[in-house]
């Protein structure tokens, strides 16, 4: 049966820079497209814009040449599961010790994305990911 696997941004920021992780993501998105639809949200789309060296046809001819799908049309069930996600975290870390969360909102709206619209995560940052959305499959 297809997977769909959504990526983070730091997995094609890692290949485009050439990061020690770069031959993990490089072998990461291969097996996913293999395996099924490989997928980003709104979010990371415009992460990507802001990754060294990036412009906007680099961007587009990326995703184009890898098959990776662009999901520009994100549901209200994404904003409203990122919202919970994002509030718990927070009172999260005001009952730790009265920080401010550190998060990016972003990084809720990725998980989100990946738990309702995909079968997985293939993310950099499982840690992360994986404290705040526990049932999410990283890969």
């Amino acid at each position: 049966m297809p997977l769909t696997t959504a990526v983070d941004a730091n997995v094609i920021s890692a290949l485009w820079t050439g990061k020690a992780s770069s031959a993990h993501c490089k072998l990461g998105l291969e097996n996913a497209r293999q395996r099924g639809t490989v997928l980003i949200c709104a979010p990371v789309y415009c992460e990507l814009h802001a990754c060294p060296g990036a412009a906007p046809e680099m961007v587009n001819r990326f995703l184009h040449d890898t098959g990776i799908v662009s999901d520009f049309l994100v549901s209200e069930e994404v904003w409203r599961e990122a919202a919970w996600r994002f509030a718990r975290y927070a009172n999260r870390r005001r009952r730790s010790g009265g920080q401010s969360p550190k998060r990016m909102l972003v990084d809720f709206i990725v998980g989100a994305h990946a738990s309702v619209a995909a079968d997985c995560l293939f993310t950099l940052d499982r840690d992360r990911y994986a404290r705040d959305f526990p049932e999410l499959r990283l890969s």
